[in-house]
This record gives C-alpha cells, sequence and structure tokens, in this order.
C-alpha cells in the first residue's frame, strides 16, 4: 500500500490568503526556514495507476499538477483519480469535488450518510456536481466492519467514529450525530500492515485508541500547537477543542498520545498556518524530532 500526501496545510492552507501572522508572511518573505503547503488530502493506491483521493480539497487542482501518477493518460481524457472517500462535509474537504465536474465516466464518492445530507442541503455539491458528471453515492456505515473500493484490489478501509465538528452549515452543527465525522483504518491485506489517517481529531476516544494501536504508520492531526493558540494570537475567540482538533502540547494532547506508539511511524498533518511546527528550526519542531515524530508535507511518499 501506497500513501501520498497532495497537502498537509489545515484549512486555508500555507501560508493563508489573508493571514500576516509571523508564519504566514514569514514564509512569503522567506524569512523563516518553512515550506508552503496546500490542504490536507492524500491519496492511497496498491501500485496500480489506480488511487483512492482521500478528501478532496480546495487546492486539489495544483496537487494534481504536482502528483504525475495522477494523469495516467491511459486515454484522450484520464485521471488516476478511481474514487474519492470524504471523511467530513467541512469546506477545506469537500469544495474540490467541484473541480473534478469534467469526468468523463461516474465519480464514485465514498461518505456517510450525514456527510451525504450535508453536501445534498446544507453544501449541496452533490446535487451541482450531478449537472457536469455522474455522481455515484456508496455509502459509508460508522458501524461497519470495512468497505473495499473496485479498483483498488488488496487494499480494506475500516471506518473509525471519531468526535470533532460538523461544519457550521450542518443542521447538527451543536448536536453531534455519529457519521459526522471519520477517521480511516486502511489495511494491506497481503502484508496485513495498516495506517490510520485522521486529520481532525478532538478526542482519543476507545475505538481510535484501539484503531491506533493496530496501526504501523499513525497520520493524525496536527492542526494546533497549544489549545488556546489562536486566542493568544488574537485570530480567533475559540480554543482548538472548540474547533474539534486536540492540541499537540499540554497534558493529554496529542504527543502524550503518541508517546505510548513510540515504536510506530508517527507524522502529523493537517497543520494550521498558525502553529510553529511549521518552522523547521522552531524550539517546538525541534522537539517532534528528538521524539521521532514528523511533520507531513506536501508530497511525502509513505509506503506501507
Amino acid at each position: 500500500m501506497q500513501i501520498r500526501v497532495l497537502g498537509s496545510a489545515a484549512g486555508g492552507g500555507f501560508p493563508q490568503w489573508n493571514c500576516n501572522c509571523p508564519n504566514c508572511s514569514g514564509v512569503r518573505q522567506g524569512s523563516i526556514n518553512a515550506q508552503m503547503r496546500t490542504q490536507s488530502s492524500i491519496i492511497v493506491g496498491n501500485g496500480s495507476p489506480d488511487w483512492a483521493l482521500i478528501n478532496a480539497s480546495p487546492d486539489v487542482l495544483t496537487q494534481i499538477k504536482q502528483t504525475p501518477v495522477l494523469q495516467p493518460a491511459r486515454q484522450m481524457r484520464d485521471s488516476g483519480i478511481a474514487a474519492v472517500v470524504l471523511m467530513d462535509a467541512q469546506v477545506d474537504h469537500v469544495t474540490g469535488l467541484m473541480m473534478l465536474r469534467e469526468r468523463n465516466s461516474p465519480l464514485p464518492i465514498y461518505a456517510t450518510q450525514q456527510v451525504f445530507d450535508d453536501l445534498t442541503a446544507g453544501l449541496p455539491l452533490v446535487k451541482t456536481l450531478s449537472h457536469y458528471c455522474t455522481v455515484e453515492q456508496r455509502l459509508i456505515s460508522p458501524e461497519q466492519e470495512n468497505f473495499s473500493i473496485p479498483e483498488l484490489t488488496g487494499i480494506a478501509f475500516t471506518p473509525i467514529t471519531l468526535s470533532s465538528k460538523a461544519p457550521p452549515y450542518s443542521p447538527h452543527r451543536h448536536d453531534p450525530h455519529p457519521g459526522d465525522n471519520i477517521g480511516l483504518l486502511m489495511t494491506d491485506i497481503t502484508s496485513g500492515k495498516k495506517a490510520f489517517y485522521a486529520p481532525g481529531l478532538g478526542v482519543i476516544e476507545p475505538q481510535v485508541e484501539q484503531a491506533m494501536r493496530q496501526a504501523d504508520v499513525l497520520l493524525v492531526d496536527g492542526t494546533f500547537w497549544t489549545d488556546d493558540e489562536m486566542i493568544s494570537m488574537g485570530l480567533s475567540s475559540k480554543r482548538a477543542i472548540d474547533m474539534g482538533h486536540l492540541a499537540q502540547s499540554g497534558p493529554g494532547g496529542m504527543l502524550e498520545e503518541l508517546a505510548s506508539h513510540s515504536t510506530k511511524r508517527r507524522i502529523l498533518i493537517h497543520i494550521n498556518n498558525t502553529n510553529p511546527i511549521l518552522r523547521e528550526d522552531s524550539p517546538q519542531a525541534l522537539q517532534l524530532k528528538a521524539l521521532g515524530i514528523e511533520v507531513a508535507f506536501d508530497g511525502m511518499h509513505i509506503e506501507i
């Protein structure tokens, strides 16, 4: 099983278009040791020309241009994107679907009923997209053991229910439902090796802990370094946990959780533009390096 990181930043990317925080202004000016990043998304494949796109970022066209395997050129119009899997209905994970509208074959989209509901009513992307290409809705049940994608033989996908936030346009934004957000435990059936992917993770619940213990590679929420990061910078009144993200530092933070998985490959993804770990020589980034925890970057290739 192969995983490629198309985008490693949180919503807005890095630098964020309207942000002049020290990170964003520094990377624009070239005055800090950091690299630009697009909004989070990965692809998963089995060595064939076909891949599953996990979340469709608004930056998907740029990401495709930077990822030659997604343009295999087997025919006049072609794509290596065999299917799309949506883990939630957040804007930064779904609006890239509209950029795939020129597809000349039905677009299979795997998502929970809650996500399809939000993308039919609150943000009607599925209806809009159906005017351009046929959408095949393939339902993921949060309770199901696993699902497969026919074009990706040898890979099993297991949905893991997460406690996070439905998008602001969801009718149950403040009334969480199972299926609003999922993580994915992905298994290479031949080798038995597994990767756990959860770019939005607010609470380490028993089912999440179990998935993390099973996995050989952890690709998890790296949005904020501190819970009050946005408040302390004067950018928001919300804490990380209020936005459905578990901060890395502090008691019960992501670093504390990852300490119990020290024998595995551990990678932080979905990194907010304010997070000091984006500066590769910051004390926080050096702390991660000393702990053996990686920071995802666009183009990162993971072989399992």
